[in-house]
């Protein structure tokens, strides 16, 4: 049976630790509220939560043969992720991040390289491409896919009818040259407000959605924190407000947005509809620690769509 969607890019393990507000300069015990390990990336974290909202959803990345990728595949499959696609790279480590969170929210964070850096595409997941109904592609910024056989997936997946959406890791020296080979093949992309003024060059939100749907992109949505989200889709263009929350941990919001718009898509919602549904799943996630924070299902989160304030929505 065919997926409803398959993530494909970087895999880490995230330690989450918060409020760290200064880093003692001696041994010493502080107190904190919380600690939370957790798969993230914004692959394995898109994966996750759309795994939690209900999708039939595998993910295409990798991990180190090391007890750190064992709990990620353990946490995966406990939330119905398939990892038939998740190499597992001989003597590598587990990529993982330590972030420390201070009570204003910055996340200073310490990424320790390893084997999702080493994922290659593989025959299976052509394959699993060309039969997803969704195929999520997170991995502009990756040095081992960029000026890889990306596009040529991503033309395989529409090819076999598939919804495509892109998402970064980040906006490397290669990225805004990756971006031009894979956009033709991307019904929507969605980049961070500053990941896209710095590969658009533009100066607002409108013209950096309307440079990557000159070079290719269906539709733009522009995730933008507590801004909201500029939308750009045909001749529509709006902006979409955020929630009025008080944020714990909003490291995986962004990955929780692309899994969230991906599920209103596959519930039906027209496309305003489900980046609302997007921008209250990212709210749940920013309300508590790790790629997950207080998200629980599809049905919550849609009644927090409808029921949690928001906030007035900036000018784009």
């Amino acid at each position: 049976m065919a997926l409803d969607l398959l993530c494909i890019g970087l895999t880490t393990l995230d330690v989450v630790a918060r409020p760290i507000d200064r880093l003692p300069d001696k041994e010493e015990t502080i107190l904190i509220d919380g600690i939370e390990v957790v798969p993230a990336g914004t692959a394995a974290g898109a994966a996750l939560v759309a795994g939690a909202l209900g999708l039939d959803v595998g993910l295409a990345g990798a991990v180190g043969d090391d007890r750190n990728g064992r709990f990620v595949r353990l946490v995966l499959g406990e939330t119905g992720v398939r990892t038939d696609w998740l190499q597992t790279i001989p003597e590598a480590p587990t990529s993982t991040t330590v972030l420390a969170i201070d009570a204003n929210g910055r996340r200073p964070a310490f990424h320790a390289l390893g084997a999702s850096h080493r994922f290659a595409l593989s025959p299976p997941v052509f394959e699993a491409a060309a039969a997803a109904r969704f195929v999520h592609w997170a991995g502009v910024g990756a040095r081992n896919l960029d000026r890889g056989p990306g596009a040529e997936l991503l033309a395989a997946a529409k090819a076999g009818g598939a919804v495509v959406t892109c998402d970064l890791i980040s906006p490397n020296r290669h990225a805004a040259e990756e971006l031009s080979r894979l956009l033709p093949y991307v019904d929507w992309f969605l980049p961070s407000a500053t990941e896209a003024l710095a590969l658009s060059g533009a100066a607002d939100l409108p013209a950096a959605a309307a440079h990557f749907r000159a070079q290719g992109a269906g539709a733009c949505i522009i995730k933008n924190g507590a801004d909201g989200a500029f939308f750009s889709l045909g001749e529509r263009q709006l902006t979409l407000p955020a929630h009025a929350i008080s944020p714990v941990d909003t490291t995986s919001c962004g990955d929780a947005w692309c899994a969230g718009f991906i599920a209103g898509l596959r519930h039906g919602f027209d496309p305003v509809e489900a980046a609302r549904f997007a921008t209250a799943t990212a709210a749940l996630v920013a309300q508590g620690l790790g790629t997950l924070g207080r998200l629980q299902d599809f049905d919550t989160t849609l009644q927090a769509m409808r029921t949690l304030p928001l906030r007035e929505p900036a000018l784009a």
